[in-house]
């Protein structure tokens, strides 16, 4: 697919003028005088080796450079993950709780505006708001330039460089996790079990969060399967956005530049997140649901 990309990863070596036999020297070196099938072949020796390559933009070991950008992603995505989680959760149970209420309205129209705004904008809009005109929250990278101080002014420092990637990373899914909780929690609640808990004279709120919510959650489970790849995949526009030195600006860039072995490597840990996404949502399975085992 990216060889269908128009370009060519020599032309970041061409200038005006050079002679067509240096041009293919360079192609020849770069391997990409060989059919495409032979260079994926040659790929996925080297893959299976644990070598990734060398960078075309950089010149320096793909595995370099994914150690120094995964953990800057790591840590904007799970930041990201757990924030939609937590407040998911809480405004879906009280959405449920208020069922067919105005306030439940209200709130179901919000998260479905917000659901349906598209990240590159919201990023856009923050940044124009909270930075540019307010000046609350600085708009790109991990630390200011000029930073200087000790471990809390460090902190202080990157949590403001963290606010709005997060925020804009999680809007979208805290509004689809509401939703998806609301419903399940709805007919979990609809069950005869919780009517004969509610007979008993059972509190509400022990009824809703020692019986109803856990099993209200166990479809909830399956989200995180699905919210892990999400997650790197959004980041990768929202990293370039507020320039976040990540693996989605360092795949951006590498698509701009035909980079394939970053490109080759981007979607290998793109493969790795599904499948701990799914490893994951099992597990969490049989957490919440003991009667699941891995037996059968």
């Amino acid at each position: 697919m990216v060889h269908l990309a128009p370009g060519d990863p020599a032309s970041l070596y061409l200038q005006p003028g050079i002679d067509p036999k240096t041009v293919e020297l360079i192609r020849r070196q770069m391997g990409l005088d060989l059919p495409i099938w032979r260079q994926y072949l040659n790929w996925i020796y080297e893959f299976s080796t644990g070598n990734f390559g060398i960078s075309f933009l950089s010149h320096r070991p793909v595995i370099e450079i994914l150690k120094e950008a995964l953990p800057n992603t790591l840590q904007l995505t799970l930041i990201a993950f757990l924030v939609q989680l937590v407040l998911g959760i809480l405004i879906g149970v009280s959405s449920a709780l208020k069922q067919g209420s105005a306030f439940d309205n209200f709130l179901n129209g919000g998260l479905l505006l917000l659901y349906s705004l598209p990240g590159y904008w919201l990023a856009l809009v923050a940044i124009l708001i909270f930075s540019l005109q307010l000046g609350w929250l600085p708009s790109s990278q991990m630390a200011s330039l000029t930073l200087e101080g000790g471990f809390w002014v460090v902190l202080k420092d990157r949590i403001l460089h963290l606010i709005l990637p997060v925020s804009v990373l999680a809007t979208s899914l805290t509004a689809y996790t509401a939703r998806f909780v609301r419903g399940s929690l709805t007919d979990v609640l609809a069950q005869n079990y919780i009517r004969t808990a509610i007979a008993y004279g059972l509190k509400r709120r022990q009824i809703v969060f020692k019986y109803a919510l856990k099993n209200a959650l166990l479809p909830v489970a399956t989200l995180i399967g699905l919210h892990l790849p999400f997650l790197l995949g959004g980041a990768v526009i929202i990293e370039y956005i507020f320039a976040w030195p990540g693996m989605g600006r360092l795949t951006v860039n590498a698509i701009f530049a035909h980079d394939y072995p970053v490109i080759m490597a981007s979607g290998f840990i793109a493969a790795v997140s599904v499948v701990l996404g799914n490893f994951i949502s099992d597990v969490l399975y049989m957490i919440i649901d003991p009667r699941i085992k891995t037996g059968g």
